[in-house]
């Protein structure tokens, strides 16, 4: 019998067909196998926020916060979302009124975990929506993030100290969220214990398949006293995905840290998403896997990026350009001062070093993301960027540079002000959803607003 069983948050629903198939499954794929999901004994099912909601409006035809309904009515485990922080489900900033409605939004059509990160650590884009979420009359659980990476300046002890913060913030447990599969096995066991020492919450860890290294990595993890692993079902899991669910469960049962999850009860389950994968690969003209690449350790790209970036390369005739963009990714990542690759930070990164590949030239054409990240509009990068490269080689204005990086100089609209506009453009009466929704991707919300329903004002939710 188990003394310290480990608890699994599942990713089938979310991180799993993101990492897979481009985050193209829809509720109709999920909707057969939630009250299964849900007999498991999971500790949450991550299965919003990320790159979900982008796509249901974009791809899919649906409405995420419909999709959240469903989920909630089919399931009692906790549903669990990621959201950025300051950046809520996008790629700017969001003024403080539009994280705290969008956070209290999703609490009360049942997300029960927050998965709170921040691209560059910075604790003061988290404070909005940490105490957002905390202040939800549901009392969902609070999670803040320690986004891995590694660097020349990174290490597990100021890891530690930023976990002590997120502690300190009202955090009920902390993610070792590492998103690119970069935290090696033994590094891990010295994290963990570490963080063990420290804090006196739980202590989560997310990684990827994408170096080879994450089945050893949650063992590693697990015998240092990790509370949470988060896994995937077999036909969404490993590559660039989370290690297996079902392979984590048999590989410690028996054992002090067994999970107790009945591996068995979960093979109908995988049947059913293997199809479900091989459906959308098929419908959406996918590759569908991904090889294991262990240079992921200099590249640094996230798994669901590197498909984009090949994708650009592709489409300006320069495929055979493929290994000099993953060698100046490093190399645009320390002029940025070593930011850690999740969104935004490693889409701005990327296509920096994308059109230093395709121009021929470094910095001949700088996308304005790639001035504001090094300028400081998204907050403090973990080494300061240097102003001769600011001014010299990018040529931004030295009264534009941020010197104290704070995010007051970046907030954005105010939700009366989408609103405003919303009502402007004629939908005459906007939900708080359907403002939240347009706040997050004006364009994209705005053609699914009108392909379902002349106005709002028309529409039954």
């Amino acid at each position: 019998m188990a003394t310290n069983p480990v608890k699994i948050t599942e990713t089938v629903l979310r991180d799993g067909h993101q990492s897979l198939v481009a985050t193209r499954m829809r509720i109709s794929d999920m909707l057969p196998q939630l009250e299964a999901l849900d007999s498991i004994g999971y500790n949450a099912l991550e299965a919003w926020g990320g790159a979900t909601f982008d796509t249901c409006l974009r791809f899919l035809d649906e409405d995420p916060w419909e999709r959240l309904d469903t989920l909630k009515a089919h399931l009692k485990t906790p549903i669990q979302m990621l959201l950025r922080g300051q950046n809520l489900l996008g790629y700017n900033h969001y003024s403080n009124d539009v994280v705290e409605k969008f956070v209290q939004a999703a609490s009360k059509h049942g997300i029960g975990v927050f998965r709170i990160f921040d691209a560059l650590n910075d604790v003061r884009n988290l404070k909005v929506a940490i105490n957002a979420a905390l202040n939800c009359p549901e009392k969902p659980h609070v999670q803040g993030c320690l986004v891995y990476t590694i660097s020349p300046v990174h290490t597990n002890e100021k890891f530690v100290e930023l976990a002590k913060e997120l502690q300190g913030m009202g955090c009920h447990s902390v993610c070792i969220k590492d998103m690119s599969g970069l935290l090696e096995p033994y590094v891990a066991e010295d994290l963990v214990k570490k963080l063990k020492a420290a804090l006196d919450i739980p202590i989560e860890l997310h990684t990827h398949c994408t170096s080879g290294f994450g089945h050893a990595t949650y063992l590693k993890a697990v015998e240092a006293g990790v509370d949470i692993i988060d896994c995937a079902l077999a036909p969404f899991s490993s590559d660039t995905s989370q290690p297996c669910t079902e392979t984590m469960v048999a590989a410690l049962e028996g054992t002090e840290r067994d999970t107790g999850l009945d591996r068995q009860a979960m093979t109908p389950i995988s049947k059913h998403f293997l199809n479900v994968k091989k459906r959308i690969i098929e419908e959406f003209g996918l590759k569908g896997y991904f090889d294991i690449n262990p240079n992921v350790l200099d590249f640094q790209i996230p798994g669901g990026m590197l498909s984009n970036l090949a994708n650009q390369l592709k489409e300006a005739g320069m495929e055979d350009k493929y290994q000099d963009l993953l060698d100046e990714m490093p190399r645009v990542r320390k002029d940025a001062g070593y930011p850690p690759l999740v969104t935004p930070s490693s889409q701005i990164v990327g296509t920096m070093a994308t059109f230093n590949v395709i121009s021929g030239e470094r910095y001949k054409m700088v996308p304005n993301e790639f001035k504001d990240l090094v300028r400081g509009k998204f907050g403090r990068t973990p080494v300061k960027v240097s102003k001769e490269f600011l001014t010299t080689t990018l040529k931004i204005d030295e009264k534009d540079i941020i010197e104290d990086c704070s995010i007051e100089d970046a907030k954005g609209k105010t939700f009366e002000q989408f609103k405003a506009e919303l009502i402007e453009k004629g939908y005459l009466n906007p939900t708080d959803e359907d403002v939240l929704s347009y706040a997050s991707f004006p364009q994209v919300a705005e053609e699914f607003f009108q392909k379902h329903y002349n106005k709002i004002t028309a529409y039954k939710r």
